[in-house]
């Protein structure tokens, strides 16, 4: 006979206060100290998507080997490489978030140990909690592994007093975001209510961002889409962005310039928003067939690959 009585699930299956999605191509070297940092999280209640624009075949095995390394759980969300669909693979892993709290943060940002605290700390509904970060030369962020992140030397005051000298000589910049001072009145008085998000810190209620259909899948090029256009159509329904001061400190990696010179297209695809005032997507969430729909039993610490 079979039994009726319905048992808990164990903890670790239980729903997450928040999913932190990581936008992630091939770069696993810095992949793995944003993990580490994550394993250095304050909070432990939350879960990872690896949003994977189309790593190469190499990096995604090696990847599927590190996925129970963490004291969190993570999923890998992959499509194939068919160009810049960041967009597209955001919001697969929108669609594979088991919480209703999504942070956003590119795979070459590096979060403070606080950095998933903070976020739900100043989360509201109808706000975007939007944070800055810290641009590390490649002097300074060659001094960032593994090793130095789980001894948390990347918050330290030794390593900002490196940033800063640094700084005056115009190699590292916006040091200044690296100051982290865990008083929420101060937080909240120098607080900013007038500048833009990033995608790379960022977060928002997974209800908002299904409301406006998701990102906007028709930008194929870095820059506006993914963040830009996004805070414009929430705007739209009402809500606000917030920048708490002090908090949600993130570090970026060095790397070259990612070429704009088709930055145009994306412009224009912005402009017919605006004049439209478009609100939902007309490519995004609901335009994906639902076989390409991540199942969580599927992507559950494992590849989808």
């Amino acid at each position: 006979m079979k039994n009726l009585i319905s048992l808990p699930k164990k903890l670790t299956d239980m729903p997450k206060k928040a999913t932190v999605i990581i936008s992630f191509y091939n770069n696993l070297k810095a992949l793995k100290l944003i993990l580490s940092a994550l394993n250095q999280q304050t909070i432990a209640d939350f879960e990872v998507i690896i949003a994977d624009d189309g790593s190469r075949t190499e990096v995604v095995e090696e990847l599927s080997s590190l996925l129970k390394k963490y004291n969190y759980p993570i999923k890998h969300e992959w499509h194939t490489d068919k160009g810049f669909r960041k967009n597209r693979i955001l919001n697969k892993a929108i669609l594979a978030a088991e919480s209703e709290y999504l942070i956003f943060i590119d795979g070459d940002c590096i979060p403070h140990p606080s950095f998933v605290e903070d976020h739900l700390f100043f989360s509201q509904p109808n706000r975007i909690v939007a944070g800055r970060r810290v641009l590390m030369s490649e002097r300074m962020s060659n001094k960032v592994n593994e090793t130095f992140i789980e001894h948390r030397k990347l918050s330290s005051f030794k390593f900002y007093w490196g940033l800063i000298i640094d700084s005056l000589i115009k190699k590292s910049r916006h040091v200044e975001s690296a100051i982290y001072i865990p008083i929420t009145a101060i937080n909240k008085r120098f607080g900013n209510y007038k500048r833009g998000v990033k995608g790379c810190n960022f977060s928002v209620h997974k209800h908002g961002l299904l409301n406006i259909n998701g990102f906007d899948m028709r930008y194929e090029l870095p820059c506006v889409g993914e963040d830009t256009d996004i805070e414009y159509r929430l705007k739209l329904l009402g809500y606000e962005v917030f920048l708490p001061k002090f908090r949600l400190v993130q570090y970026h990696l060095f790397h070259k310039p990612l070429s704009r010179i088709r930055l145009k297209e994306n412009n224009n695809i912005f402009s017919e928003t605006i004049k439209n005032r478009t609100i939902k997507a007309p490519l995004g969430i609901g335009q994906i067939p639902k076989k390409d729909f991540p199942s969580h039993d599927e992507t559950k610490n494992k590849s989808n690959f």
